[in-house]
């Protein structure tokens, strides 16, 4: 039975709770505004760099640089998914509509499968589908640690691909739609092969100078190729945590909206309980007047 204290102790408790909610909202729509900040500057940098690994492909006849050696006849072809997740929760869908994403996209590719994770609730999604997840890196919580996080990455995928165990190389992420929040994205990062460089090579120069490269030799690609795979990376890794700030914004809203929804029928239920306490109280009073009027009480 619910008492007047019982209720107050509830009122408390959702006030409380409601601020707290607050602030995690004004913390996810921070963020979002620091990544987002990244994810367009990233944006610019990224178009830079190709049109600078195309302006070099224009005046070479140079192969591809960094483009993984293909299984032997007698070998399995080896895939690997690099796939951002979340550390925290408060997400809503968002580790679970990427799972099925991932899931879905690795299913029509031939060749066996290996899954690094970066945060820590994926992994246990991607497990629990039948997926092998060999390497799982720390979230970053600020655009600033991203760059260490992109080091690290970068330095097992040449360790793998140093050591032939694995040929090709994903990325899964959620990136920042409009009007549906987010969604998820693939991409290919390696093998830098022909397929890659035919579809590089579709950019079109800005304007319409014709570019110059100074000093036409291998190391110059590599420089460039070595940007590329850093700048896609980054770009990868900010559109997943702004992404991931937009879907706990959404969901802080709707549990502001239910602490409210929540505040108020308890806040009636005080109301109506003590109002009716009152009139039970005037009740006896009256009824115990009443009683001393018509001499009924000795």
């Amino acid at each position: 039975m619910r008492t007047l204290e019982s209720l107050k102790r509830k009122i408390v408790g959702a006030g409380e709770l409601k601020s707290i909610v607050r602030t995690m909202k004004a913390m996810a729509a921070a963020n979002i505004g620091q990544y987002e900040s990244a994810v367009g500057s990233l944006g610019d940098y990224y178009t830079s760099i190709s049109l600078g690994i195309v302006a070099y492909f224009n005046e070479t006849n140079i192969g591809p640089i960094l483009e993984i050696e293909k299984p032997k006849d007698n070998s399995e072809n080896s895939i690997c998914a690099i796939v951002f997740g979340s550390d925290q929760g408060f997400v809503g869908q968002f580790n679970d509509t990427l799972t099925e994403f991932v899931s879905q996209s690795l299913l029509d590719l031939p060749g066996k499968k290996e899954v690094w994770t970066v945060g820590a609730r994926i992994p246990l999604l991607l497990t629990d589908v039948g997926f092998n997840v060999t390497k799982n890196f720390p979230l970053p919580n600020s655009i600033d640690v991203v760059t260490s996080l992109i080091g690290s990455i970068l330095i097992n995928v040449e360790e793998s691909h140093s050591k032939g165990t694995l040929h090709e190389f994903y990325i899964f992420h959620n990136h920042a739609i409009p009007d549906t929040m987010y969604g998820p994205k693939s991409q290919r990062l390696l093998p830098l092969d022909e397929k890659w460089r035919q579809e590089l090579t579709t950019l079109q120069w800005p304007s319409k100078k014709i570019p110059q490269v100074i000093g036409k030799n291998k190391n110059i690609l590599k420089a460039l190729l070595s940007e590329y795979l850093f700048v896609t990376l980054f770009k990868a890794c900010s559109e997943s945590l702004a992404s991931e700030n937009y879907s706990r914004l959404a969901a802080m809203q709707r549990a502001e909206k239910n602490i409210e929804e929540l505040l108020d029928n308890v806040n009636h239920a005080y109301h109506r309980l003590r109002q009716s306490s009152i009139d039970e109280e005037l009740f006896d009073v009256v009824s115990g007047f009443e009683a001393l009027k018509n001499g009924n009480v000795h």
